[in-house]
């Protein structure tokens, strides 16, 4: 290489360089400010997930301080102190106070807060699949067992989180109609279901037998 091709890429070389540095200068706050956003929304996001974690803490202990309480009627009141910070923990807090409620007889109050978050459309399907499941159990003794049937039929249906339970109590609500040969069809057909546990396995099983047939086998009741 000629000593003038060298001295070229020299000059060449610190014209780039004088560029780059020129281009920090002009455009260089953009790249601080976007490298400060980075740390920053780290920072904040840890700051955040920490004072979720922190107000969730905070939620669960003050249920379980209410629930120590030493009779109902105080157990529902601090439950009644408590705040929610969010739907889930609204849902959590009126499922345990209902339950609460219902331990003391009032039954209306426990049913119209369990249809307040079956009604609640922001809820996971899980939390109003639940409430409606116990609304129609405490309200076994003023609805019909068609009314509540036409309930867990609907808490039946596929990918409800609660399915095989409402399936377990159609069969129940024909037994309290005296049909009993439906009754064994549906606990029959239940033994078809993915998912049962070993206890609603037991349970089924014992409803069969109970009713005239066979677990795992075909109705040895007869109808009429």
């Amino acid at each position: 290489m000629s000593q003038a091709d060298s001295f070229i890429d020299e000059v060449t070389e610190e014209v780039r360089r004088d560029k780059l540095f020129a281009n920090f200068r002009k455009y260089g706050w953009i790249a601080a400010i976007a490298v400060v956003l980075i740390v920053g929304g780290a920072a904040y996001y840890e700051y955040s997930r920490a004072q979720q974690e922190a107000q969730a803490q905070a939620f669960g202990d003050a249920i379980l301080s209410a629930l120590e309480q030493n009779d109902t009627d105080q157990r529902v009141a601090a439950l009644e102190a408590i705040t929610a910070e969010n739907a889930g923990g609204r849902a959590v807090l009126g499922l345990t106070e209902a339950a609460e409620l219902a331990q003391i007889g009032d039954t209306d109050a426990a049913v119209a807060i369990l249809e307040g978050i079956a009604a609640d459309q922001e809820l996971p399907v899980v939390y109003r699949s639940l409430a409606k499941f116990r609304s129609l159990a405490l309200q076994s003794g003023t609805l019909s067992a068609e009314e509540r049937r036409a309930g867990y039929e609907d808490l039946a249906g596929a990918g409800s989180p609660i399915r095989l339970l409402a399936m377990e109590q159609i069969a129940m609500t024909y037994v309290e109609e005296g049909q009993e040969a439906e009754a064994l069809a549906r606990l029959e057909e239940m033994q078809e279901e993915a998912g049962l546990t070993p206890d609603l396995l037991r349970r089924i099983s014992q409803l069969i037998v109970v009713l005239g047939g066979t677990p795992g086998g075909a109705s040895a009741a007869q109808d009429g």
